[in-house]
């Protein structure tokens, strides 16, 4: 059984082995690939893994010995399902992997915004507290973000836990939700979109995207902020039409942004978020802590013993 992975250093850069997957069958890793390759490098692989590289009705119409497609992340949009039924490919995800550490980044984004530790650390060491006459300083205003409303939008098992988190902190939450979910918790509560982000202090995008809310928060939801509110994203770029947000930053009519993603990536020159004022930008890591990719690894080991007895799981396709 031949085994293509095509991404492998988004994976595993190194820190872990791919020992279990090689056991598995013949298994070709490519750390990088560009979409002109894919056909190439698929060769004779009756199962290739991918994370980014898109595989596309041509694709699978080329290499009809495909049987399996393992993708190494929860979101599935690189591959063409429809195309994937028809061919009788078996196509799996990774869900739920990554939950504790998008959380934690979101809190991560939070406390940039409201402490700015990194400014502070950089102050220290090139001596300007040596210098103070002052036993303390502050280079930007510090707040506390309890008794804060955080707004989540999406309220799966990320958001979820980002509420969690939340109420640890002492914080209320509003979250927004396609279906309606039932909570206990009387400082949780479901509201509307436009409540989300007219009362909220903070508010997180936790939601996948789809055709129906591709670059949903835009203007006229941004007008809705508070001028103190800080927008959080740890989901997926294209659900902010960044020109927009970089006016709203830049005007002064929302406080910052902290962004994990952004709409191309790798980015491209010209960017607005780059240069607009206090947007905090990480290279999409949230995912990224060695115990997200270590469970990521296992999931996805699992899900190939499973199709390879028959019994399929995590498959996204009919």
């Amino acid at each position: 059984m031949d085994i293509v992975v095509f991404d492998g250093h988004t994976l595993n850069p190194g820190d872990m082995s791919w020992e279990g997957l090689q056991k598995l069958g013949n298994c070709i890793i490519y750390d990088y690939t560009v979409q002109a390759d894919t056909l190439t490098r698929i060769g004779n692989a009756e199962i290739i893994l991918t994370n980014k590289v898109v595989i596309d009705r041509k694709i699978m119409e080329s290499a009809p010995h495909i049987k399996y497609i393992g993708v190494l992340a929860t979101g599935y949009n690189v591959i063409d399902l429809d195309a994937a039924t028809e061919y009788g490919i078996t196509v799996t995800n990774i869900p739920a992997y990554s939950t504790n550490s998008v959380a934690q980044l979101v809190f991560a984004h939070i406390l940039t915004v409201t402490n700015r530790v990194e400014l502070h650390s950089q102050s220290v060491h090139s001596g300007d507290w040596q210098k103070s006459i002052y036993d303390s300083y502050t280079l930007s205003p510090q707040s506390e973000i309890c008794g804060k409303t955080l707004g989540i939008v999406g309220y799966g098992q990320i958001g979820q836990k980002v509420a969690q988190i939340a109420r640890a902190f002492g914080m209320n939450v509003l979250f927004h939700n396609r279906s309606v979910k039932n909570v206990q918790d009387e400082n949780i509560r479901q509201v509307s979109l436009e409540t989300v982000f007219s009362e909220s202090d903070f508010v997180s995008l936790n939601c996948p995207l789809t055709n129906e809310n591709y670059q949903f928060v835009n203007a006229p939801l941004l007008s809705k902020m508070k001028h103190s509110a800080v927008l959080i994203n740890t989901g997926r770029g294209g659900l902010i039409n960044e020109n927009d947000l970089a006016g709203a930053l830049n005007a002064g009519q929302i406080a910052a942004a902290g962004l994990d993603v952004i709409s191309v990536e790798p980015p491209v020159n010209g960017n607005p978020l780059f240069q607009a004022k206090n947007c905090f930008i990480t290279p999409h890591i949230a995912w990224g802590t060695i115990e997200a990719r270590k469970r990521l690894m296992n999931i996805a080991i699992d899900n190939i013993n499973a199709f390879l007895n028959g019994t399929p799981k995590n498959k996204v396709n009919k």
